[in-house]
């Protein structure tokens, strides 16, 4: 099989693991919950003619809404990553990079495709 073909094969069962996960998500109620909780908002802002960062300003007062600095001497925390391997079911969650099972799937896999394997991103 030529390379071409191959990327071509690579690339299209990627993208059916990345449809599959979307159903999967779709499904999940927590997500669910967050998007008919930001339709709301955003109905809200809308009909009382406020912006994200009118409402920020509300919610905290004396802050600016864009400015994202810490408190000195603090670093910000990190997301937390959750990825969960095709081949194995195997699901990993981790708030950097250094994870010994995400290192491994890396040397093995690659960078590229073990990102692809990226579930869900959390604060």
């Amino acid at each position: 099989m030529s390379n071409l073909l191959q990327q071509y094969a690579q690339q299209e069962k990627q993208m059916q693991q990345i449809a599959e996960q979307l159903e999967k998500m779709k499904s999940d109620p927590r997500l669910q919950a967050e998007i008919e909780f930001k339709n709301q908002l955003e109905a809200l802002m809308k009909e009382f003619d406020k912006s994200a960062a009118d409402v920020l300003s509300l919610l905290r007062p004396g802050q600016q809404a864009d400015s994202g600095q810490q408190a000195p001497g603090q670093r910000r925390k990190r997301k937390l990553k959750v990825y969960e391997n095709p081949n194995t079911g195997e699901v990993v969650e981790t708030r950097g990079g250094n994870q010994k099972t995400l290192k491994q799937w890396k040397e093995e896999f690659g960078d590229e495709t073990v990102e692809s394997w990226l579930v869900r991103t959390e604060d």
